[in-house]
C-alpha cells in the first residue's frame, strides 16, 4: 500500500530543507536577508506542489530534435535560458479561460436578443472603483474644459449674441461666483440675492471711480500692453470683417453670373449660326406681355390672321420648312491624324487582312463580320480592289496586269489606254459621249421626287456596310453614265425596263440602247451583227442602261445577264476570238461578281461540271479556268468554285499523257495555271510535277522551243516550293533530265536550290539545354547556433516563412478559442435549459400537489357531508 499524502508531503518538505531542526535567531535573520535563499525556497515549494498533482503539468508535445546541442546552447539551457523545456499548466489555463469567459462572454450572451433599456454613459457610472467625490470632480472638469461642442479658437462660429451653456447656481453661472461663495450656498434664495446685489453694486462703484480718475488726468500716459481679452476681441473683429468681405465678393460674383446667364441665349444663337429675332419683334412681344393682352404671337401668324393671301402663306411655309430640313446638324470633327498614326493604322489593317486570308487558307471558319471586307463569294480584298498606297488611299491604276492579261492588249489599244484616265474598277469606266445622244428618246426627268430617293438612301444606310458600299459604287456608275446633272434624278420609265429601245446608230456604228439578254442565246442574237472588238462597249452600255438603280426589275435581268456573260467567254474561247476582247469581258464579270456572286458562281460550277463529264478540256474551258483564277481567291482551303477548278486541272494532268503536241501545250498552260493558283497558299500539286517530268522524259528529246514552257513551269514550281521539307526528293529526279535536254542554265539554277535545301535540312536531335553548374556553398558558422531554430540567408524568404508560421499559429489559436467559446455557450445554454426545466418541474409538482390537496379535502368533506345526511335520515 503506497504511503499517505501527508507522509509524502512531510518527507518532501524535510528533504528540501523547508522544515527541520529549530534554527537560531541569527540563522533566521541571515536567511531572511538572503534573496537567493528565498527564491530557492519558493521554487522548492512550487516543485512539491507540482509533484503532488502530475495531471496539472504537460510536457512538450515533441521530444528534443537533437540529443546533443552546442556548448553555448547547453550553457543557456542549464542557466534556465530561452530554449529550456517549458512546462505547461492546462488546468490553470483552462480555469483562467473559463473565468474570463464568464466575465466577458456570459454578459454578452445574456444581453443578446434584448430590446430596449438605458445605458448610463456618464463619467464613472461603469467604474465601481471610483467614489462619488471623484465622479463629481471629473464631471466638473469635463464641463469646464468643454465649450458646447466648439473649439475655444473657433473664430468664424463665435457670436456674442449666442447664449452660453454651463452649470449655474441661483440663476448665475459658476464662473461668476467667487470661491468664498461656496461656503454660503446653504443660505436661501433671499440671502444669496442680497449678496449678489451688494457685489454688483460695489463693482459698479469701483468702475465709476476709475472713469473719474481717467478723465481727471489730462496728461497722456504711455501705451500699455493690451490684455489677452482685448487682443482676442480685435482678432474676432478682423475675422468678422474678412468674412463680410468674402460674402460681399461672393454676392458680386453671383450678380455677374446672373447677368451672363441672361445673355446666354443670344450667344448660343450666334454660335449655331441662327440670327436672333429682331429687336423690334422682341420689343413688340414684350409690350404685348406688359399690356396684358396675352402671350406674344408670331408676326407671320399675325399677318396671316390680318388677311394675308393663303397661297402666298403656304409658299412661304414650304420655303421655311425646306430650309429647316436642309439645315445641317452639328457633327463632331475628327482629329487630323499624323503620318505615323496613318501608317500604324494601315499596318494594322493589312495585318488583319493577312490573318483572315491565312485562316481561310488553313480552312478555319471566318465569321461574317470578318469576311465582309473580302472579295466576291468569300474572296480576298487584295484581289478585288485596286492597289493602295501606304496610307490607305486608292491608287489609280490598271488591273490588267493583276488579271494576267495585260500583255494580250493590242499596241494601239494600249496607247489609247494611256491617254485616258485609268480606273480601279470596271464600274468607273469612261462613257462615250454618244452613249446618250441629244436626240435619243432617253432623257432625264427633272420632276422626280426627292423624298423617295432620300428615303431609299436612308434605308440603304441602315443596311450592312457591304451593301452600302455597293450602292455607293452603283451611284457613281449611274452618275458617270447620265452626266453630272442627273445625280438626283432617274430616267423616265417609258418601257418595261424604263428605256425605249433605239436603233439609231452612232458614229461607230453601234446603237444607243440594247435590250438586256437573259440567256446566252439572246446575247448571241444581240451581238450577231456587231464586230467582236465592239463587244465590251455593248456590254458596257447594257450595264449602264439596265442598271438595278433604274428599275426594280433590272436586278433579276442583270443577274441572268451576268450568267450569260460567263457562258459567252467560253463561247469566245471555243470560237478563237481575240484575247483582248475576252479580257475585257472577264473584267466586266469580275465587277458584276460583287453584286451577283451566287449567279456567277453557279454558272462557273456548271461549266466545271460539264468539263468533268466530258473528260477533255477545250479552249473555252481554259478561258473559264483563267477567269476563275482572276476573280476568286485561290488560296482558300475550300472554295465552292476554286476547289472544283483545281480538282479538274489535277484530273486532266493525271489522266492525260503528253504524247501529242496539243496535249503538251494544254498541259503547259494548265501547269502554269496551277502555279498561279498556289502563289499564296503554296500547296503541293503532284500532278503538275508528274506531267512536267513525263514531258521532259520523252524520247526523242523535244525541241528547245517546245520545251521552254515546261522548263519555265519547272523553275516556277521550284521557286514556289523551295521551302518545302521534301524539296530534294521532289526535284532531284529533274537534274539528269535537264542535263540531257541541254538546259545548262536551268540545271545550274535547280542544282543551287537543291544544295540550299540540303543545307536547311538538319537531322533530328535533342534540345541543347544549358549545363547546370554544381552549386558551391561557403559554410556559414553561427556562434550561438541552435538546432531548433531555422537559418535562412534570404531575408525576404525568412520573413515570409516567419509571417506564414505566425499566421498559422494565430489561425489555430483563433479556431481553438472559437471552439472553446462555442463549448462555453453550449454549456451555459444547457445549464439555463436545465434550470428552466427544473423550475418548471418544481412549479408543476407544486401545482399538482395543491390540486391533489384540494381534491382530497373536497373528497373528505363530501364523505363527511354524505355520512351526516345518512345519519340524519337514519
Amino acid at each position: 500500500m503506497p504511503p499517505s499524502q501527508l507522509k509524502s508531503l512531510k518527507k518532501s518538505l524535510h528533504d528540501q530543507g523547508i522544515v527541520g531542526p529549530q534554527k537560531s535567531k541569527k540563522q533566521k535573520k541571515a536567511q531572511k536577508g538572503n534573496q537567493s535563499h528565498q527564491q530557492d525556497r519558493a521554487a522548492a515549494l512550487q516543485s512539491i506542489r507540482d509533484s503532488f498533482n502530475p495531471f496539472e503539468l504537460r510536457q512538450a508535445s515533441r521530444p528534443a530534435k537533437f540529443d546533443s546541442v552546442s556548448h553555448a546552447s547547453a550553457n543557456r539551457a542549464a542557466a534556465g535560458g530561452k530554449y529550456k523545456d517549458v512546462l505547461h499548466r492546462p488546468g490553470a489555463s483552462k480555469s483562467a479561460g473559463e473565468e474570463m469567459r464568464k466575465r466577458q462572454l456570459l454578459p454578452e450572451m445574456q444581453r443578446r436578443s434584448k430590446v430596449g433599456g438605458l445605458v448610463d454613459r456618464r463619467i464613472g457610472e461603469g467604474d465601481p472603483g471610483m467614489t462619488a467625490e471623484e465622479r463629481a470632480v471629473q464631471r466638473f472638469a469635463r464641463e469646464k474644459s468643454g465649450n458646447g461642442g466648439r473649439s475655444m479658437f473657433d473664430l468664424e462660429g463665435s457670436d456674442d449674441d449666442e447664449p452660453t451653456m454651463g452649470l449655474t447656481h441661483g440663476g448665475r453661472s459658476l464662473n461668476d461666483l467667487q470661491a468664498d461663495d461656496f461656503g454660503d450656498m446653504s443660505g436661501g434664495e433671499d440671502g444669496s440675492g442680497s449678496e449678489d446685489e451688494g457685489f454688483m453694486r460695489r463693482k459698479r462703484r469701483r468702475s465709476n471711480e476709475d472713469e473719474v480718475d481717467d478723465t481727471a488726468d489730462a496728461e497722456p500716459e504711455p501705451e500699455r500692453k493690451k490684455t489677452k481679452k482685448e487682443v482676442m476681441e480685435e482678432v474676432i473683429a478682423k475675422s468678422k470683417m474678412h468674412k463680410y468681405e468674402r460674402q460681399k465678393a461672393k454676392e458680386n460674383d453671383e450678380d455677374l453670373r446672373d447677368e451672363l446667364d441672361s445673355g446666354m441665349q443670344d450667344m448660343l444663337a450666334l454660335l449655331r449660326g441662327h440670327k436672333p429675332p429682331p429687336k423690334q419683334i422682341q420689343q413688340e412681344a414684350e409690350a404685348a406681355l406688359a399690356s396684358g393682352d396675352g402671350p406674344a404671337m408670331n408676326p407671320d401668324r399675325q399677318r396671316l390672321l390680318d388677311g394675308m393671301d393663303r397661297s402666298k402663306a403656304d409658299k412661304e411655309y414650304e420655303v421655311r420648312l425646306r430650309q429647316l430640313a436642309q439645315d445641317t446638324r452639328a457633327k463632331p470633327s475628327d482629329r487630323t491624324k499624323t503620318a505615323e498614326e496613318k501608317a500604324k493604322e494601315e499596318a494594322l489593317r493589312l495585318k488583319e487582312l493577312e490573318d483572315k486570308r491565312a485562316k481561310r487558307m488553313r480552312g478555319e471558319p471566318v465569321s461574317d463580320d470578318e469576311d465582309e471586307d473580302a472579295g466576291p463569294v468569300g474572296g480576298e480584298k487584295e484581289q478585288s480592289e485596286g492597289a493602295r498606297d501606304a496610307f490607305g488611299n486608292d491608287e489609280v491604276g490598271d488591273e490588267a496586269a493583276e488579271f494576267g492579261l495585260a500583255s494580250s492588249l493590242p499596241a494601239p489599244n494600249r496607247g489609247k489606254e494611256k491617254e485616258k484616265v485609268q480606273h480601279d474598277d470596271e464600274d468607273e469606266f469612261d462613257v462615250d459621249e454618244d452613249l446618250i445622244a441629244s436626240g435619243s428618246d432617253v432623257d432625264v426627268d427633272e420632276d422626280s421626287e426627292l423624298s423617295d430617293a432620300s428615303s431609299d438612301e436612308d434605308d440603304a444606310e441602315q443596311t450592312d456596310p457591304a451593301a452600302t458600299r455597293d450602292e455607293e459604287e452603283d451611284d457613281e456608275f449611274v452618275k458617270g453614265v447620265f452626266g453630272p446633272d442627273a445625280a438626283g434624278s432617274q430616267p423616265a420609265l417609258t418601257g418595261a425596263n424604263g428605256i425605249q429601245p433605239s436603233s439609231k446608230p452612232t458614229s461607230s456604228g453601234l446603237a444607243f440602247t440594247y435590250p438586256c439578254p437573259r440567256t446566252h442565246a439572246e446575247l448571241l442574237d444581240v451581238v450577231k451583227d456587231i464586230p467582236v472588238t465592239q463587244l465590251p462597249t455593248v456590254v458596257q452600255r447594257i450595264r449602264a442602261l439596265h442598271h438595278p438603280s433604274l428599275s426594280a426589275s433590272n436586278k433579276e435581268s442583270m443577274s441572268d445577264f451576268s450568267a450569260a456573260l460567263v457562258d459567252h467567254i467560253a463561247y469566245l474561247g471555243n470560237t478563237g476570238q481575240p484575247l483582248a476582247v475576252v479580257e475585257q469581258v472577264i473584267r466586266h464579270i469580275h465587277s458584276l461578281s460583287r453584286t451577283y456572286p451566287t449567279e456567277i458562281a453557279e454558272a462557273f460550277r456548271k461549266h466545271l461540271l460539264a468539263a468533268h463529264e466530258q473528260g477533255g478540256l477545250k479552249s473555252g474551258d481554259l478561258i473559264i479556268l483563267t477567269a476563275i483564277g482572276s476573280i476568286y481567291p485561290t488560296s482558300d482551303h475550300f472554295h465552292q468554285v476554286v476547289t472544283p477548278a483545281i480538282t479538274l486541272m489535277g484530273k486532266w494532268l493525271g489522266l492525260n499523257a503528253p504524247d501529242t503536241a496539243e496535249r503538251r501545250a494544254t498541259g503547259a498552260f494548265i501547269v502554269a495555271l496551277c502555279v498561279k493558283y498556289q502563289v499564296l497558299a503554296k500547296r503541293y500539286v503532284p500532278e503538275a510535277i508528274r506531267f512536267v517530268q513525263r514531258t521532259l522524259s520523252l524520247k526523242p528529246t523535244l525541241s528547245s522551243a517546245e520545251l521552254r514552257p515546261h522548263l519555265d513551269n519547272l523553275l516556277s514550281m521550284a521557286d514556289l516550293w523551295k521551302d518545302k521539307t521534301a524539296f530534294p526528293e521532289i526535284f532531284a529526279p529533274f537534274t539528269p533530265l535537264l542535263k540531257s535536254a541541254g538546259a545548262k542554265k536551268d540545271h545550274q539554277t535547280l542544282t543551287i536550290l537543291l544544295q540550299q535545301s540540303h543545307l536547311r535540312r538538319r537531322p533530328l536531335e535533342l534540345h541543347h539545354h544549358r549545363k547546370q553548374p554544381i552549386p558551391t556553398r561557403i559554410p556559414k558558422f553561427e556562434e550561438s547556433f541552435n538546432p531548433d531554430k531555422h537559418y535562412d540567408p534570404d531575408k525576404e524568404r525568412s520573413d515570409a516563412a516567419k509571417l506564414q508560421k505566425e499566421y498559422k499559429r494565430e489561425r489555430k489559436g483563433a479556431l481553438r478559442e472559437l471552439r472553446k467559446d462555442a463549448n462555453f455557450v453550449a454549456r451555459e445554454q444547457l445549464r439555463e435549459k436545465r434550470e428552466r426545466d427544473a423550475e418548471y418541474e418544481r412549479k408543476h409538482r407544486r401545482i399538482i400537489a395543491e390540486i391533489q390537496g384540494e381534491e382530497g379535502r373536497e373528497a373528505k368533506e363530501y364523505e363527511r357531508e354524505k355520512a351526516q345526511r345518512k345519519r340524519a335520515r337514519g
